[in-house]
């Protein structure tokens, strides 16, 4: 890691966890981070659902949600960027304070609650970003809306024209009844919803189903049968946990959704169930504990054509994408794979 990018990580820290992030975003948008430009090589180029990728390592949404740093982080060595999520009206999210490190576990809880300036701010900076990697949006529902599953085919009207994909979030824990709309009797009508919106734009775009990592075998075997179903792209595997089994830090009984470190192992076991159940017929984003390349690596061959990763940035830095996937294409060299496609769903067993 760079003296300078060690030196701010250490000075961030100092503050309140969202005041910190909060900034950190504004160094990125005013250029003050050092960033390594696109990683790409010939083996880690992926193709996920239509969408070509440079390298399989993306950032997953929450970082950014409302695109102030778009343009930054399509230059932070990301093979693909998700923004948001973003709901159809501003909101402001829940009361503060509503994020809090859990330094000794490597890991966050946060209960933010979609707090965002809405979908037509968004998609007025999605607009005005440069060419690159791919950039998409995670779709989310108005806390006092009296339609929630309608909410998402609305903002991906707003925002589809100028995205290059799109994921339906109902399973972030901290909205009321969000992650209701998970069972069988509403995603269908959800995702119809949806599908019909992304059907209406003039150029169509992958939509992908963001689940949560706290269901059982039967809740996952029904997911994956009503996301064939319905069209949609593929599954990103997982958001946040309300578990809270093994934590070491002082914050760790605080109410939200667990990301990081000790969400890694649930996550890939959830990941290596719905790889089994898909049989080759959705793909797989990893997402949950990424923060090496050996973790990155371990999810792929779980089952994953790509990851995702988060809250290790605020542990090791933005540079740290770049260093996955540098270090994702050594592991590949050194197991005589040319692609990160020869690698996807090897390790199935080992999680099962």
């Amino acid at each position: 890691m760079p003296l300078i990018e060690r030196a701010g990580l250490l000075a961030l820290r100092a503050l309140d966890p969202e005041a910190a992030h909060a900034l950190a975003l504004k160094a990125l948008a005013a250029g003050l981070a050092p960033l390594p430009g696109p990683v790409a090589a010939p083996r880690l180029a992926v193709r996920l659902a239509g969408l070509d990728l440079p390298n399989p390592v993306g950032l997953a949404a929450g970082f950014d949600k409302d695109g102030v740093a778009v343009a930054a982080l399509m230059r932070a060595g990301f093979g693909f960027v998700e923004v948001g999520a973003v709901t159809p009206r501003p909101q402001p999210g829940n009361p503060r304070p509503r994020l809090f490190r859990l330094p000794r576990d490597r890991a966050a809880i946060n209960r933010f609650g979609f707090n965002n300036a809405g979908a037509a701010a968004l998609a007025r900076r999605l607009a005005a970003r440069p060419p690159g990697v791919p950039v998409g949006v995670n779709l989310g529902a108005n806390r006092d809306s009296a339609d929630r599953a309608g909410d998402f085919a609305r903002v991906l009207a707003a925002v589809g024209p100028v995205a290059d994909f799109a994921t339906v979030n109902v399973s972030s824990p901290n909205t009321g009844g969000l992650r209701d709309l998970q069972g069988p009797a509403a995603l269908p009508a959800l995702l119809s919803q949806v599908m019909e919106a992304n059907a209406a734009l003039s150029r169509p775009i992958p939509v992908f189903l963001k689940i949560a990592p706290d269901l059982g075998p039967d809740d996952l075997a029904a997911i994956v049968e009503t996301a064939v179903t319905a069209g949609i792209a593929g599954l990103v595997a997982t958001n946040t946990t309300t578990a809270r089994e093994g934590l070491k830090s002082a914050r760790s009984g605080e109410s939200g959704g667990l990301s990081g470190a000790p969400l890694f192992e649930r996550s890939t076991r959830v990941l290596a169930q719905l790889a089994r159940l898909a049989a080759g017929r959705l793909p797989l984003v990893g997402v949950g504990g990424v923060g090496s390349a050996d973790q990155a690596y371990a999810k792929i061959r779980a089952g994953a054509t790509a990851v995702q990763l988060y809250t290790a940035l605020a542990y090791e830095g933005i540079g740290l994408a770049a260093a996955i996937a540098r270090g994702l294409e050594a592991r590949l060299a050194a197991d005589g794979l040319s692609s990160v496609a020869e690698a996807v769903g090897r390790d199935i067993d080992r999680w099962l």
